[in-house]
């Protein structure tokens, strides 16, 4: 029997002025819920974002409205996964939505019934857009580059699209998948920044039968990995690789390599760990999967799209070096 999810949406009618607050019990697999793929629209993309810390909330509020603000995105939703969160939170939180409203795409705040990471990846009979981006609560793209993943994407629908990228390997020593970095190819984009087409969402939760149900226990075990999981499904659905895309400016304010920005308590109340032998957990779910599921279908995608090809060269110009077509 299917899971019966249970759902609170709060939404933010800001060109009202008022917060309505809403409870839907529903199966999010119903395909007569699910919008028809070819009236979706195609000249926008729906946000969905990450949120579970309450501490962290001031830099969502930033990064949601840097989103809203973009042209091409219709909307932004933040599925907040923390169960333990007052609802009096999000209430506040949702109204300071309204109080912010500037004209730009509309916030809303979904909390969700669990913490599962699957949760992310669940179709939802509200995006009306053929795309979503799928992103973190800590991760600010600046509007350009934004708009030029959406521009990407818009031209390789079924591929993944993203800022962060990754690769799967074969240890032959010890017969085993590892998950790295190389310099040169990548196998797997991060949920930090993904593009995708919104049919991939119902692929993902609803389809696959027992050996997808299983991988998706594997995600809920490791409490991690649903962004290989995803990559899995959209290169087995694609025959292809991901793309990557060079963003202007990308700040990571959860990366620990930082000198500054969230703290270290900020840092670790993430969904997923990334304490440990973070590697290593994650080449065991590259091999999970692929025992699970019966085949290895990801694929090595090489190079960066980039959003203009400037000037390379370097000149001194006003005792400054800069580039060449560029003034001081």
């Amino acid at each position: 029997m299917r899971t019966v999810f249970v759902i609170v949406f709060f939404f933010v009618y800001a060109h009202l002025g008022t917060l309505s607050l809403r409870t839907l019990s529903d199966d999010p697999c119903d395909s007569t819920k699910i919008p028809d793929p070819r009236k979706l629209r195609s000249d926008q993309i729906t946000v969905l974002m990450n949120g579970y810390s309450e501490s962290r909330i001031p830099l969502l509020r930033s990064i949601a409205a840097t989103y809203a603000a973009s042209p091409p995105v219709a909307a932004v939703v933040i599925l907040w996964g923390n169960p333990s969160t007052p609802t009096r939170t999000l209430a506040e939180l949702s109204h300071n939505f309204t109080i912010a409203y500037t004209g730009a795409a509309p916030i809303s705040l979904v909390r969700q019934a669990s913490d599962s990471l699957n949760a992310r990846f669940l179709p939802r009979p509200f995006i009306t857009t053929r795309g979503v981006i799928i992103c973190d609560d800590d991760v600010e793209v600046d509007p350009q580059s934004i708009e030029f993943a959406f521009r990407v994407w818009a031209a390789n629908p079924h591929r993944l699209i993203g800022l962060f990228a990754r690769a799967h390997d074969l240890d032959l020593s010890n017969r085993e998948w590892i998950y790295t970095v190389h310099p040169d190819k990548y196998s797997i984009v991060l949920t930090k920044f993904m593009v995708l087409k919104t049919e991939y969402l119902h692929k993902y939760s609803c389809e696959g039968g027992a050996r997808m149900m299983e991988a998706r226990r594997a995600v809920d075990i490791a409490q991690n990995c649903e962004d290989i999981l995803m990559n899995f499904v959209v290169a087995e659905e694609g025959n292809a690789g991901p793309m990557l895309v060079g963003a202007e400016k990308v700040r990571d304010w959860g990366d620990g390599r930082n000198d500054e920005g969230l703290g270290l308590k900020e840092r670790e109340v993430g969904l997923s760990s990334r304490r440990g032998e973070h590697r290593k957990r994650r080449g065991g779910c590259i091999g999970d999967f692929h025992r699970i599921l019966g085949r290895m279908p990801l694929r090595y995608g090489y190079g960066k799209m980039v959003n203009s090809i400037a000037e390379q060269g370097l000149c001194m110009k006003d005792g400054k070096l800069v580039f060449c077509d560029q003034w001081p």
